[in-house]
């Protein structure tokens, strides 16, 4: 069994996190801007969601989703087309030793959570509540 202090199942550390949400904070503030220059990005008010960083802090993820929805993947496309040019606006806002190289991907959890209400708004799941509330 390995002592390692990268081996626990208890979810990234706190530095982690807190690395992950400073670097959302400076992506807000990038894309808030608009100095991104992309067909695809022009006029899209871009949401980052989550940003979820490696234990190393070398790749970072971030989860982003388009106001409204819509174009999510061109959306995306086009944040990883320019994902160096948005590390260099980074490297100028986030004080690190090594800038994580990064990842954009589309934030489905808004949909899982409309699709979870469905559900427990659906008839079903009413009926058996009616069932709980009569015994």
């Amino acid at each position: 069994m390995s002592n390692s202090r990268f081996d626990n199942d208890s979810g990234p550390s706190n530095r982690i996190l807190r690395v992950g949400e400073n670097i959302r904070h400076a992506l807000s503030d990038i894309f808030s801007r608009g100095e991104i220059r992309d067909p695809a990005l022009e006029n899209v008010s871009i949401t980052v969601t989550e940003v979820r960083c490696s234990p190393d802090l070398r790749n970072a993820t971030i989860f982003v989703m388009p106001l409204g929805g819509k174009n999510g993947l061109e959306v995306v496309e086009g944040l990883n087309r320019n994902s160096k040019f948005i590390r260099g606006q980074l490297s100028r806002m986030v004080t690190m030793k090594y800038l994580p190289q990064l990842k954009f991907t589309s934030d489905h959890s808004f949909g899982e959570v409309d699709h979870i209400e469905a559900l427990l708004n659906s008839a079903h799941v009413a009926q058996d509540l009616d069932k709980d509330d009569n015994e």
